[in-house]
């Protein structure tokens, strides 16, 4: 696991109590459904990783950028709280 991921999961799976796998947060973050079912998880890594630290895991985990950033953009619109990657 390289430490963009250790750095990403730690802060996604720790306050949730959650036991994500890097691939299982990539698939995540570019799901639709994450959004519809507001996924603590999914919000985490839009609302609590650095901006920096996202883009490096998308890049890494070869996530779909436009896929990541509606699915961001939906959180935002549903909470009201500016996310960087839904700009």
């Amino acid at each position: 696991m390289t430490h963009v991921e250790t750095k990403v999961l730690s802060t996604v799976n720790a306050p949730y109590g959650a036991n994500l796998s890097a691939c299982q947060l990539a698939a995540k973050i570019a799901d639709p459904k994450s959004a519809s079912s507001f996924d603590a998880s999914v919000f985490s890594f839009f609302s609590e990783v650095k901006p920096v630290l996202q883009t490096a895991f998308i890049e890494a985990m070869g996530v779909d950028k436009n896929k990541a950033h509606c699915v961001a953009s939906q959180f935002a619109a549903k909470s009201g709280f500016p996310l960087a990657l839904a700009n």
